[in-house]
């Protein structure tokens, strides 16, 4: 049987390079791939660094290594399309639209015009295939499953939680479709984080000790306000309390988001204040609205969501159903109906209130199975 020739993004860290050393274990052709992105030019860039713990994990495992430069797609679709967001007052997740365009976009593309039958990641998430007659894991070793014919659409690709709650990346994958689950591996995600650690060094791999990255796909650990002065100007505004009156003073609306306690100054405070939260925005007016209360709700409207840019992985879902969504990454999950409301559009409707930022990702689950997301308006 001709090997099936895999490309595995390789970002230097431990999970990717575990996947690559996983998938040349059952049997790939590996071939280990760095994704070369955009940076400011202000900002200290330690992409080299990681390009060269990709490299040296790539000659560690003897397989071919590549450099793809994507900078420019990078700056387009994640880097000012977060700017361009935050300016008009909404919180975009750019880790989403990293993965849409980059990873599983340009990226994906590029490998399998390039004659590569999957693209892998290091990615905490799971595919399992849905027949009818039984569900398994799907495609890991080549030869070891019988394939439905997808052409012949009996089957269906479930995009399903990792096994591990506390790294599953759901939440940032939701605009996955058919077409790419069934050319896309997830090696780690059934494996626990400490299981991938064990396995780094069983695997004698050169990044065995790193730690994870932090931060946003292209910041890391920089903080989000200091890039976004960058490009956005500061103006002084008014920080205001439920009942409208003026405790404090702010930077700039559009640097902040729903739920924050961080960045603003509240000028009458009383020494035995709990924090305060962010809990609405004028970005016109430049007004921020804060509240000692966290989960604090203006309206009972406040349990009903408009979502846009809807994706669905899998068929639509059923309006009368119960499902359960998550408003942020590693969120709550939340019990909720979802109404249509058009092609690409949908009301989810709450038991309870919620407090939550325009522009940030909705992502939609059927017990383990995440059915896709969209966008909140």
């Amino acid at each position: 049987m001709k090997k099936k020739l895999v490309f595995v993004g390789m970002s230097g860290g431990v999970d990717s390079s575990v996947s690559a050393a996983l998938l040349k274990k059952q049997g790939f052709d590996v071939v280990g791939v760095f994704i070369k992105t955009w940076h400011p030019d202000f900002l200290k860039c330690n992409e080299e660094e990681e390009r060269r713990d990709a490299m040296r994990v790539a000659t560690h495992l003897d397989i071919p290594f590549l450099t793809f430069d994507l900078e420019d797609v990078y700056k387009k679709e994640v880097a000012d399309y977060m700017i361009s967001e935050y300016k008009a007052g909404r919180t975009p997740n750019p880790d989403v639209m990293c993965n849409k365009e980059v990873k599983f976009g340009a990226f994906f593309k590029k490998a399998i015009s390039m004659g590569a039958d999957y693209v892998a990641t290091g990615h905490y998430a799971q595919i399992k295939i849905k027949t009818k007659n039984s569900f398994f894991l799907g495609p890991r070793i080549p030869g070891s499953l019988s394939q439905p014919d997808h052409k012949k659409k009996n089957f269906q690709f479930l995009f399903n939680k990792a096994v591990d709650p506390s790294k599953d990346q759901n939440y940032f994958l939701w605009t996955l479709k058919q077409e790419q689950l069934s050319k896309i591996l997830f090696p780690v995600g059934h494996l626990n984080k400490g299981d991938v650690r064990k396995l780094a060094k069983k695997f004698k791999l050169p990044v065995a000790e790193k730690k994870d990255s932090q931060g946003i796909c292209f910041l890391g650990a920089v903080d989000l306000k200091d890039f976004l002065k960058h490009y956005i100007k500061e103006k002084r505004g008014k920080v205001l309390n439920e009942k409208g009156e003026e405790i404090g003073f702010h930077d700039g609306a559009v640097f902040y988001t729903l739920g924050e306690r961080h960045g603003f100054t509240i000028t009458k405070k009383k020494p035995n204040d709990n924090p305060y939260y962010v809990i609405g925005k004028e970005i016109k007016k430049n007004i921020l609205y804060v509240s000692q209360n966290k989960n604090f709700t203006e309206k009972s409207t406040d349990i009903k969501l408009s979502i846009k840019n809807v994706n669905w992985i899998n068929e639509i879902p059923k309006e009368n159903k119960n499902y359960k969504v998550q408003i942020r990454y590693h969120g709550e999950f939340l019990p909720c109906k979802i109404k249509i409301t058009g092609k690409s559009t949908v009301e989810v409707i709450f038991q309870k209130p919620v407090l939550v930022a325009s522009g940030q990702s909705c992502v939609f689950y059927d017990k383990d199975v995440c059915l896709g997301g969209g966008v909140i308006i």
